[in-house]
């Protein structure tokens, strides 16, 4: 008798688990429009949509409280979870905030991590209607659920990108990878001498960027204001690449993107060079830019390029499966998904 292979969760990634595990599930209400696989689920309540969406995050995984303030956490945990909400083309309403909390944190600690909730739902324009607390013997964990609507007409998913279609991102990227590189840094060289101070002047920018990143609710509103509905969106978390992947897959696509039109930031590229680091890795897989990806009509070409903080980076093809990274010489190679993945960290 043949033994069965045991497999590592390494071995099937992030996304290969989701689709190993949720594959047998069937939907049993009406309701539910669309289920796993999009930024966020899509609850069809009569005369709109809601969407929900929810985020894990772990100390020692997606955030170290070394150099991350809990103030600047707790904005962020929000932000992450309404960016899935703005990346189906709606508008968050509420959320709910559960954490876990070891013994090591404070009463003022926690309030702290709540004033950067609360002023998160301040800027937004969400409520906190809910969550849970627990102890924890592992540091702090954090799981924020995001609800919002969106007109019928409106939503925007991975799946509807089509051939011809325009690919477009907002603001810059990399930057916020190259922030994440500067504090890693600074805490090695704290690690080797105690008594060294971190030297942080003139990184604001791309610190800002990883720390208390913004998610892109200033665009969705001059889209709108222009009659552009996005085709198919998605936000940049986990890379561009990835992300570029993850409408491809969705839509049955493929798509070309080429490198001289890819928004770097020049703080981004003079972190990159002091690093030795290619602006281009950093722009394609850093990830958590929280910045969207969308794709739309040609025929929305001259709306979208009035439109101040959007880049028109490539185009879909009828190709599925094949996408491509055009270089500054000409020359395409694969786009190949190298974004972040909590299990091989």
């Amino acid at each position: 008798m043949t033994a069965k292979k045991i497999r590592t969760i390494e071995e099937l990634g992030e996304f290969g688990l989701i689709d190993l595990l949720t594959s047998g599930f069937v939907s049993q209400q009406e309701s539910t429009k669309i289920g796993i696989g999009d930024d966020a689920a899509v609850i069809d309540h009569g005369s709109y949509y809601q969407v929900i969406t929810t985020d894990l995050l772990l100390e020692g995984i997606h955030f170290d409280l070394m150099y991350s303030p809990l103030k600047h956490l707790g904005f962020k945990a929000v932000v992450v979870s309404i960016s899935d909400v703005y990346a189906m083309n709606a508008a968050p309403r509420q959320i709910t905030v559960s954490v876990a909390i070891s013994g090591k944190f404070s009463v003022e600690a926690m309030e702290e991590f709540y004033e950067g909730v609360k002023l998160a739902c301040e800027r937004f324009k969400v409520d906190l209607v809910g969550g849970d607390t627990s102890a924890s013997v592992t540091g702090l964990l954090i799981s924020v659920t995001a609800i919002g609507t969106a007109l019928k007409s409106e939503l925007s998913l991975r799946s509807g990108a089509k051939n011809n279609n325009l690919i477009c991102v907002t603001g810059d990227l990399g930057a916020s990878y190259m922030g994440l590189k500067i504090l890693e840094r600074e805490k090695q060289l704290h690690a080797e001498d105690p008594g060294f101070q971190p030297e942080l002047k003139g990184y604001d920018y791309v610190l800002e960027r990883f720390l208390k990143p913004e998610p892109r609710v200033d665009v969705l509103l001059k889209l709108k204001e222009a009659g552009v509905t996005p085709c198919a969106m998605i936000d940049i978390s986990d890379g561009l690449s990835s992300e570029l992947l993850h409408i491809c897959k969705a839509s049955e696509c493929g798509c070309q993107v080429y490198e001289e039109r890819i928004p770097i930031a020049e703080e981004t590229l003079q972190a990159a060079e002091e690093f030795q680091l290619e602006p281009l890795v950093a722009a394609l897989h850093g990830g958590e830019d929280y910045e969207l990806l969308f794709t739309v009509p040609l025929s929305d070409f001259e709306k979208v390029s009035a439109i101040s903080g959007v880049s028109v980076i490539g185009n879909i093809t009828d190709q599925k499966g094949r996408a491509l990274l055009v270089g500054n010489d000409g020359n395409a190679i694969p786009l190949q998904a190298q974004g972040w993945n909590a299990y091989t960290q």
